[in-house]
């Protein structure tokens, strides 16, 4: 898979899956546009990239407000050449049930783990079709079509991006655009592990998010991330409207979800 003269952005790029995606692009000599609001990990992650002897731009700016996506996309649109593959990464997780979780705490996972999603298409996708077409792959969950406990506002969040995915790869496959969502299982990332330090035991919350998939161990970002640099490649050029499962066989094994009632966090 060779991304020559690809133009890829990646919303969340600087950390976790984000990154590994920058990263995994990067060395299939792609041009990557690193998204994201922590400026010192952007820097850092663009530095990295650059080593690979692709141009890599950093892009701080909060995917989830309209008027910032739209300028920040026809920023990087002009600065990169144009827009050919989006991988929309940014995420949040919060818990909570129905009635526990706050508005707020609701508004802000929508807005970061859908609307940002749905805002990045709307004006990457004009910047797609100018160039004869283009790839999506949004980053769902095990939870774009299961529920953890206790978690109401990322699971609906979830189950939005693949509706989203679907949407768009329906209304725009006359255009050569393809869209494809991922379901990672259990992924060790910053967020994973910020989820587990909610936990009374983080260290027996991380093993216990090893033992239960089949290899008994969960994913590195990297092995996600290779899943969503495929779909984005012309080897995938039949694949649109999928939801491509990288759980490591957490969601096959009847009871493989029981970790749910020690109160464990969300599985991405």
């Amino acid at each position: 898979m060779d991304f020559k003269n690809k133009v890829v952005v990646v919303t969340g790029g600087a950390s976790g899956i984000g990154l590994a995606c920058s990263r995994e692009f990067a060395q299939r000599h792609a041009d990557v546009a690193v998204v994201d609001l922590n400026e010192k990990a952007g820097r850092a992650a663009v530095k990295e990239l650059r080593q690979f002897g692709g141009r890599a731009e950093f892009f701080s700016f909060d995917v989830s407000k309209s008027a910032q996506v739209k300028s920040s996309v026809a920023k990087i649109a002009k600065k990169l050449g144009g827009i050919d593959i989006l991988i929309n990464n940014a995420g949040i997780q919060r818990y909570g049930t129905a009635t526990t979780a706050s508005e707020e705490d609701w508004d802000l996972v929508l807005a970061v783990n859908l609307k940002s999603a749905f805002l990045m298409c709307k004006h990457a996708i004009p910047e797609m079709i100018k160039r004869g077409g283009g790839a999506i792959v949004n980053m769902g969950s095990i939870q774009s079509g299961a529920a953890q406990s206790n978690s109401v506002h990322y699971v609906v969040s979830k189950h939005g991006i693949l509706g989203l995915t679907r949407s768009v790869a329906l209304d725009y496959a006359k255009q050569n655009i393809r869209a494809n969502c991922v379901l990672p299982g259990a992924v060790d990332t910053p967020m994973i592990r910020w989820s587990a330090s909610q936990t009374p035991d983080p260290e027996a919350t991380m093993a216990a998010l090893d033992r239960i998939h089949m290899r008994g161990k969960m994913a590195q970002p990297e092995e996600v991330a290779r899943v969503a640099v495929f779909l984005s490649s012309d080897l995938a050029s039949f694949i649109t409207a999928a939801a491509i499962t990288a759980d490591g066989g957490i969601t096959m094994a009847i009871g493989g979800m029981a970790f749910q009632e020690g109160g464990l966090p969300a599985a991405k």
